[in-house]
C-alpha cells in the first residue's frame, strides 16, 4: 500500500491535464473543420487557428509571403474533406467594394502554440 500512494500523486497532475490538450510544439498534418473556431492572420506568412478546445496551431505558409495576406487579414478556403491540411490552398480577399479574391497559397503544417495566460482577476 506504501507503494500505492506514491504513484497516484505522481499520476494524479497527469490524469488532471485534459486529453486533447496538445503539448507546445506538437505537428499536425490537418485540423478538422468543424472543430475550428477562428483565425487570426499574424503576418503575410502566418496564420494562427483556434479550435472549440482551447487549443491553438500555428501555420507558417511554406512558401513565405502571401501576397496582401498581411495587409488584408482576410482570407478564405475550399476543400472537399473534413479536415483543413498542409498543401490546401488559402485564398486571399481582398476589400475592394466588395470581396474579390487575391493570392493563393499553400498551407504548412500545423504546430500546437502554448495556451494563452491567463485573464488577470482570473
Amino acid at each position: 500500500m506504501r507503494l500505492l500512494l506514491p504513484l497516484l500523486l505522481i499520476a494524479a497532475p497527469v490524469a488532471a491535464a485534459p486529453a486533447s490538450a496538445p503539448q507546445p510544439g506538437t505537428v499536425r498534418a490537418c485540423v478538422p473543420l468543424a472543430l475550428i473556431r477562428g483565425t487570426t492572420v499574424v503576418d503575410g506568412q502566418t496564420i494562427d487557428f483556434t479550435l472549440r478546445d482551447g487549443s491553438r496551431w500555428r501555420n507558417r505558409l511554406p512558401g513565405g509571403n502571401c501576397v496582401q495576406l498581411g495587409f488584408e487579414r482576410a482570407f478564405a478556403w475550399e476543400t472537399s474533406m473534413s479536415q483543413l491540411c498542409r498543401q490546401d490552398l488559402i485564398t486571399v480577399l481582398q476589400n475592394m467594394g466588395g470581396l474579390m479574391p487575391g493570392a493563393r497559397c499553400g498551407l504548412g503544417d500545423f504546430v500546437a502554440l502554448p495556451p494563452p495566460p491567463p485573464k488577470p482577476g482570473r
